[in-house]
């Protein structure tokens, strides 16, 4: 039986980071605005599938300009205040691969906090599992959850689920790769009682066997052997950042059995009370499956922590430094790097991102590049034929309409299920805080006024102002 929850302006799919942000930036903007999740941890990839061992990181461009502020930048501030984040980290030789180090389990105690300042609401423990839907326009969701199944109605939805669930139950349509194509998901670790003096050593001593080609440190006029010098002079594993390569030592432990050979070796930071640990995020890669495939993920939450476990004891025998670690957490579920694209009114194209595009409908930007990849094996990356960088080091657009899905009417999509070719997916952390941030103002301000967010098309200069109140970057930058 199904029983009438309540209605509201705005209902959120999806706590995640996309979720979240929609969420405050809706109830900010004036909306009676409800956040809908599965489990009881908000937060998504940022601290329960994740944290990507970059939270944060690409917050500027090449030419250290800031391109993301707003929610990110106001969560990183409020962290470093309490003293669970680290200073902008701008190290000269890296390009847009700088970091902003958070700590992600008090990321995810502040967003409880701030959505109930903004007097958001929140339905934990429940999954929407339908629509409802009047012609081509949705009314509100079906939710099922520990009480049984509720009708949430809504002048304005918005889907976060990552996988565009929503949208999908919407008959939306979309864009997804064979099994054969799409990225390998991972279950993420993190560890401490790391030796960090003598993890630095190792690596200054062995700086052939490793790899620092993802910094793009030619846009900061470097060379590799240049580079090499900059970490001889380190005194912190900070002022590396991911570490990747250990070659010689993969290669070692590919001949004994050693390392399971899905993916490359290396991992990323976390701060950490003071401390630094270390996060693996790439240490277990499970390809040739379809997350939206119940069989699919199963066989990902199994496959991916058998190799975490060889990972582990990997860097415990052979890497310097790791001889004393031990796992601090191993994350609840799966990090999914790739299912869905919704198709909306305008599709991000590779050139958009080449050309560093200006959009009049520009509601965020990003320093990202195109064409890369991850893939099973050792190399862990792969590129595509339009891979590069945005053109004079700078960021591109993202425009509005990529949140406004073709044919349906009342629904925004916001996270990386937006509408993008798949060379420049935007499935990045940083980017699904930027557009859920302006699919929750652009919401709201729907509601307000009794629009479809397909009418707002026609002009976006208010939700513009709303955003820039937001504090979210609009313009002034390459």
């Amino acid at each position: 039986m199904l029983h009438y929850y309540g209605s509201y302006d705005v209902v959120v799919c999806g706590g995640g980071t996309s979720g979240v942000t929609a969420a405050v930036a809706s109830a900010r903007t004036g909306a009676k605005t409800l956040l809908i999740e599965r489990t009881g941890q908000l937060g998504g990839q940022m601290n329960f599938s994740g944290p990507p061992g970059f939270s944060y990181a690409y917050l500027f461009n090449a030419l250290h300009e800031q391109v993301i502020a707003g929610f990110a930048g106001e969560t990183h501030k409020r962290l470093l205040e309490m003293g669970h984040a680290l200073p902008h980290t701008l190290t000269d030789w890296r390009g847009s691969y700088v970091f902003s180090y958070v700590d992600p389990d008090w990321w995810g105690l502040l967003v409880y906090q701030i959505l109930t300042e903004e007097k958001a609401e929140m339905m934990l423990h429940s999954l929407v599992t339908d629509v409802i839907k009047e012609g081509s326009g949705l009314k509100g969701v079906v939710v099922e959850h520990p009480s049984g199944r509720s009708i949430v109605l809504a002048k304005v939805v918005i889907d976060c689920t990552g996988e565009g669930e929503v949208g999908c139950q919407a008959g939306a349509q979309y864009e997804i790769e064979s099994r054969d194509v799409l990225e390998p998901s991972t279950v993420a670790f993190t560890a401490d009682g790391v030796d960090w003096d003598k993890a630095l050593q190792y690596i200054k001593d062995n700086l052939k066997d490793f790899l620092f080609e993802q910094a793009d440190y030619t846009a900061r006029g470097y060379t590799r052997e240049t580079v090499e010098a900059e970490i001889k002079k380190a005194k912190s594993i900070l002022e590396i950042g991911e570490i990747m390569g250990y070659i010689s030592l993969r290669d070692q432990g590919l001949k004994t059995g050693g390392w399971h050979g899905q993916s490359g070796v290396g991992f990323f930071l976390m701060p950490k009370g003071g401390r630094i640990l270390a996060h693996f995020q790439h240490s277990s890669h499970v390809g040739k499956t379809d997350a939206t495939d119940v069989r699919d993920i199963t066989r990902v939450e199994i496959e991916a922590r058998r190799q975490d476990v060889i990972a582990f004891n990997f860097f415990k025998k052979y890497v310097p430094g790791f001889e004393n670690a031990y796992i601090t957490r191993v994350c609840p579920e799966a990090r999914v790097r790739e299912t869905r694209r919704i198709m909306g009114d305008y599709k991000i194209m590779p050139e958009d991102i080449l050309e560093s595009r200006k959009f009049k409908d520009v509601i965020g930007k990003s320093p990202f590049g195109t064409g890369s990849k991850h893939a099973v094996g050792t190399s862990a990356l792969v590129t595509l034929p339009n891979a590069g960088k945005p053109k004079d080091k700078g960021s591109h657009d993202i425009p509005y309409r990529a949140l406004v899905p073709i044919g349906l009417e009342n629904l925004l999509i916001a996270g990386k299920a937006i509408s993008a070719h798949r060379e420049c997916h935007h499935r990045f952390l940083m980017e699904t805080i930027v557009t859920g941030q302006a699919a929750g103002a652009a919401a709201a301000l729907c509601a307000k006024k009794g629009i479809t967010p397909r009418e707002m098309e026609k002009d976006v200069s208010e939700l513009q102002d709303v955003l820039r109140k937001q504090d979210v970057i609009l313009d002034g930058t390459k």
